[in-house]
């Protein structure tokens, strides 16, 4: 079992930063393969990005390239997302999921899911 509990979630102004983390316990974390995605008012849950520590890679969605960084420190079991250049259109719901098969990960259908935290960017 994983569980994960997101956090660092706030209020800021357009071109601002935050950093969220998503705190995971359980058996094996650096086997899992980490993402996080978001879901605004009205809309369907999205992928955001992706850590794969089998495959030393990370995964972004085309929307936040270039301004959002997804890392992982096994030692504290966490992930982060570190978001930079927030825009309006960023404000939504922020969750963290794992998963040990990447592909059901990145396609929204990870095992474990942490309860959510709000990002709001104001213009």
């Amino acid at each position: 079992q994983v569980q994960l509990v997101e956090s660092g979630g706030g209020l800021v102004q357009a071109g601002g930063s935050l950093r969220l983390s998503c705190a995971a316990s359980g058996r094996t974390f650096s086997s899992y393969n980490m993402g996080w995605f978001r879901q605004a008012p009205g809309k369907e849950r999205d992928f955001v990005a992706a850590f794969s520590w089998s495959y030393g890679s990370t995964y972004y969605a085309d929307s936040v390239k270039g301004r959002f960084t997804i890392s992982r420190d096994n030692a504290k079991n966490t992930v982060y997302l570190q978001m930079n250049s927030l825009k309006p259109e960023d404000t939504a719901v922020y969750y963290c999921a794992a998963d040990s098969r990447l592909a059901r990960l990145r396609v929204g259908e990870g095992n474990y899911w942490g309860q959510g935290t709000q990002v709001t960017v104001s213009s």
